[in-house]
């Protein structure tokens, strides 16, 4: 397992933008990664998943074409770019990591969690 930190989350209003990062204590090259997010009362649910190589990602539905996954292997982090926010995009934002060669997509599949970080968007 590796152990991740979450960061670059915050407040923005409706229509802005954020960048997250997750950072991993070691190599994650071959480790598939993805992101997740919980708000409150609800369940947590996925977002993105990138495989090992990032030559393949994947996302849900309501964050196509706003939501940009990527990965840096040689700085064993994650990236979370998102655009054009709303408030219903509003949710603690968690990255997971599993070694595997293939995309996962189920949080029930992912070993290692960070801690989340906040993101809050206004009207």
């Amino acid at each position: 397992q590796v152990h991740l930190v979450e960061s670059g989350g915050g407040l923005v209003q409706a229509g802005g933008s954020l960048r997250l990062s997750c950072a991993a204590s070691g190599q994650i090259s071959s480790y598939a990664m993805g992101w997740f997010r919980q708000a409150p009362g609800k369940e947590r649910e996925f977002v993105a998943a990138i495989s090992w190589n990032g030559g393949s990602t994947y996302y849900t539905d309501s964050v196509k074409g706003r939501f940009t996954i990527s990965r840096d292997n040689a700085k064993n982090t994650v990236y979370l770019r998102m655009s054009s926010l709303k408030p219903e995009d509003t949710a603690v934002y968690y990255c997971a990591a599993h070694p595997s060669m293939a995309i996962m997509i189920s949080k029930f599949d992912f070993g290692s969690w960070g801690q989340g970080t906040q993101v809050t968007v206004s009207m």
